[in-house]
């Protein structure tokens, strides 16, 4: 048989025991106080943002089309306070918009018209307008009342009684001509006949003979004709009297509101659609001058049908609706809307029942939040956007086209609705600033056509910063002025060394600081608590250890119940001691607002066979897809290191003991190859050392999440069975970093009782478990592997199962063997 190189390149195996100095970033007060001295003089109000600060500045202020931001971040990193502090500075330099209302529109009252009014104009103009409808009112009445317009009343009126007394002489002597006398009633003019010089009687008629009567009626009939032609006179005479009497009042009340009109117009003349309104209203006071004249401040009663209702100081048809007031407005407006209901962003129409029935009118209204920021900006919670109905599309469809529209949102339904109003959009000029989360900013980038051409602006907030000098000043300058801004106690130094520290822990890197301020400034409020009680000025050490331990104490309530089984071994963990082929992996469990670490057996069972390597967690579906990939790549590490000069025959299930929920993650991968190893191998792994670390497919040990979770629950596992002093955990050596466990582990290990081991490959992983060397390639000596190493008895131990294989093979069938059923490696 031909010699094969193995292509695994082995490296010295170089097992480091950590430091006490090496698990955890610590702050002496010397250098403290330094910082603080320096961050008195450069106190910054938003920290650690570089990347955010640069796209806000570059996005705020540039409303071009589509240069909307959308900021992204996780809660609690200051990205509310980042963009007000921007926005206060941008906006305060920008031209404060104008004020709009909305008015009646006399041609269709079912479409209200907008006016646009420079700034803190609208609340005069609206005041104009009623002086001047009240004015009208009383100047009309007056004029009405005056002796001047009524002698021309009556002069026209007296020329139309003396042509009807014209007419009714001439009339008159014809009808007594003919022994009649003429009498006009409501109705008509009638001819009645005489005796002895007044008009006759029904009575003295009736008692006529026949011949009489119908002599008497021959006469009337003949009469009527000149009758009827009279009537006709008097109907024209009284239609051109009524025809001058309205053309006298429309003359004066014309010349009165024009005066009335004169020093208002002139006020507004520069301003195109207010002239046209005054215009408009000046003549629907004319075309209803005598409903004006009769209207009466504060008169309840049913609507007229001209829409002229007596409800208010003027008849509501004149009112103005004050929609967008921005007289108070300094600079360019910012409104922080956390509710973007369809109707608090655009605005509604109300309504009032009437008479049992409801009813509207452009004085119902109301404006939103684009109305009120449009000309400045917008801000808003991206996911309460996305889930109140109507809000995400009315407020792409506003951007695209750069129009405020008014409607009833069941109308977007098609839903049947009451007659109901169209107010004139506004025009839109607004900049929106979307706050969220990066998986909703992913989301709609990717599935919503319209977010990339309406918010190309991305602003993300990081949830770290570097540690450096600069920032820790900046750090310790910003909690201090927190502090002062929510009357909280400042901190010591001692305070701010281990509020740093809990800053570090939360960011799980010695090299990196926590800037999720709304978590850290918690914990200082909490500390403050404890401070006042133990009436000190000042925030210490002992305050924030005593917060960040009592809000663990809180919620690892799950936690200690774990503890409690194990010790009562109901959960089987060993701590001491070794066996075969079972290795204790730790897992972090996430209960939300707790984490923490809990040891998990892992164990692993081999034979001979086809099957491969088995995940027994996926088989029962408790698998999640990383955890099997992670399973997977052991196939790979163990076929390339061994499988080089044989078929590798194996069955084997790994498993993780009293595992009754999924398991996600691959964490636990290089804890599971050990196991393996050592079922192979028939070496027995130490139980006194927990594992943790993925593995790839070259062997090497990779960083994982949640380390010091993980540390922790097995060393709470060891306090509670007691230390023997060689206890610890093992860990991937790109972990290191990551290192800021709690300081009773530290005292532990710098007590003895209790080790952290780095490792960089599985070669130093297993020696460390086994006290067996790992093994190498010995090319010298025409070996594969050092023997009785750990690698040389895996490899003896699957020639076995591969001669195994061969020996129990199936006869041939049709001149060819027969393949084992089964999954090859």
């Amino acid at each position: 048989m031909s010699k094969i190189q193995c292509p695994l390149a082995y490296i010295k195996t170089n097992i480091m025991k950590l430091k006490p100095e090496q698990l955890r970033r610590t702050y002496d007060t010397p250098s403290l106080s330094a910082l603080e001295n320096k961050g008195q003089v450069r106190a910054k109000s938003i920290i650690g943002q570089e990347r955010a600060v640069k796209a806000l500045q570059f996005g705020l202020g540039n409303k071009g089309h589509g240069f909307n931001i959308f900021v992204s971040g996780v809660p609690g990193t200051g990205k509310q306070t980042a963009i007000r502090h921007f926005l206060h500075d941008i906006a305060q330099k920008e031209p404060s918009p104008g004020d709009w209302c909305y008015v009646n529109n006399f041609t269709d009252p079912y479409q209200p018209r907008r006016l646009s009014l420079p700034k803190g104009q609208a609340r005069i103009f609206r005041n104009d307008v009623h002086q001047y409808v009240n004015n009208a009112r009383t100047a009309l009445l007056k004029v009405f009342e005056s002796d001047e317009f009524a002698r021309k009343r009556e002069s026209a009126l007296q020329k139309l009684r003396d042509e009807e007394a014209t007419i009714f002489g001439e009339l008159g002597n014809k009808a007594i001509e003919e022994n009649f006398v003429i009498q006009r009633t409501p109705l008509e003019i009638i001819a009645v006949p005489m005796v002895d010089g007044r008009p006759m009687t029904e009575k003295e008629f009736v008692g006529l003979s026949q011949e009489k009567q119908d002599a008497i009626i021959q006469k009337q009939e003949a009469f009527k004709e000149e009758l009827r032609q009279a009537a006709r006179k008097i109907k024209g005479l009284e239609r051109q009297t009524d025809q001058l009497l309205f053309d006298l009042e429309n003359k004066v009340a014309a010349a009165t509101l024009d005066d009335l009109l004169e020093d208002i117009a002139v006020k507004y003349e520069t301003l195109e659609d207010v002239t046209r309104f005054l215009t408009d209203l000046k003549s629907d006071i004319l075309e209803y001058l005598h409903e004006f004249i009769q209207f009466k401040a504060g008169n309840q009663g049913e609507e007229a049908p001209l829409q002229i209702k007596r409800d208010g100081n003027i008849p509501r048809r004149y009112e103005v609706n004050v929609f967008v007031d921005n007289s108070k407005t300094e600079g360019a407006p910012i409104v922080l809307e956390l509710n973007p209901t369809y109707n608090n962003l655009f605005g509604k129409i109300e309504k009032e029942s009437v008479m049992g029935n409801w009813v509207t009118d452009f004085t119902l209204i109301r404006s939103g939040a684009l109305h009120a920021s449009n000309g400045g900006y917008l801000i808003l919670p991206a996911i309460e956007v996305l889930r109140n109905l109507f809000s995400w599309d009315s407020l792409k469809r506003a951007l695209r086209n750069g129009e405020i529209v008014i409607e009833e949102p069941g109308e977007q339904l098609g839903f049947l609705t009451t007659k109901s109003l169209k107010p004139e959009p506004l025009p839109l000029q607004v900049q929106i600033i979307l706050i969220g989360s990066p998986q909703v900013y992913f989301l709609l980038y990717e599935y919503d056509e319209d977010f990339k051409e309406l918010f190309k602006v991305k602003a993300d907030f990081d949830t770290t910063m570097d540690y450096s000098e600069e920032n820790l000043a900046d750090f310790s300058a910003f909690i201090q002025n927190v502090c002062k801004d929510e009357n909280l106690l400042p901190l010591d130094t001692g305070g701010m060394g281990k509020l740093l520290e809990y800053s570090h822990r939360k960011a799980e890197d010695q090299d990196k600081l926590a800037i999720r301020f709304g978590d850290i400034i918690d914990v200082v409020k909490e500390a403050h608590h404890y401070a006042r009680k133990d009436n000190t000025p000042q925030i210490g050490a002992t305050h924030i250890r005593l917060a960040t331990a009592e809000r663990l104490y809180r919620s690892n309530l799950w936690q200690e119940k774990i503890q409690e089984m194990i010790e009562k071994k109901m959960i089987f963990i060993d701590v001491a001691g070794k066996e075969t082929g079972q290795v204790n992996g730790i897992s972090v469990i996430n209960l939300g607002d707790a984490s923490f670490g809990r040891p998990n057996r892992i164990t692993a069972s081999v034979s001979a066979g086809g099957a491969g390597i088995i995940d027994l967690e996926r088989e029962a579906k408790l698998g999640g897809p990383i955890h099997t990939k992670g399973v997977l790549i052991l196939s790979g590490y163990i076929a390339e290191l061994f499988g080089q000069d044989k078929v590798i025959s194996l069955s084997a299930q790994l498993v993780f003991e009293q595992s009754y929920s999924e398991i996600e993650g691959d964490s636990a991968s290089s804890a599971e190859l050990y196991a393996l190893l050592s079922g192979l191998s028939g070496l027995p792994v130490r139980q006194d050392i927990a594992v943790t670390g993925s593995v790839n497919q070259k062997g090497e040990i990779q960083a994982v999440g949640g380390i010091n979770e993980k540390i922790e629950g097995f060393f709470d596992v060891c306090q509670l069975m007691g230390f023997s002093g060689e206890q610890g955990v093992l860990i991937p050596a790109s972990n290191e970093k990551n290192l800021m466990l709690k300081e009773e582990v530290v005292d532990a290990v710098r007590g003895g009782k209790f080790h952290i081991w780095s490792v960089r490959s599985i070669e130093e992983g297993i020696e460390l478990l086994t006290g067996v060397k790992a093994g190498r390639l010995s090319d010298a000596e025409g070996k594969r592997f050092e023997p009785d190493s750990v690698f040389d008895r895996v490899d003896k131990r699957l020639e076995e199962f591969s001669q195994i294989l061969r020996q129990t093979a199936p006869p041939r069938v049709g001149g060819r063997p027969q393949r084992p059923r089964g999954r090859n490696m």
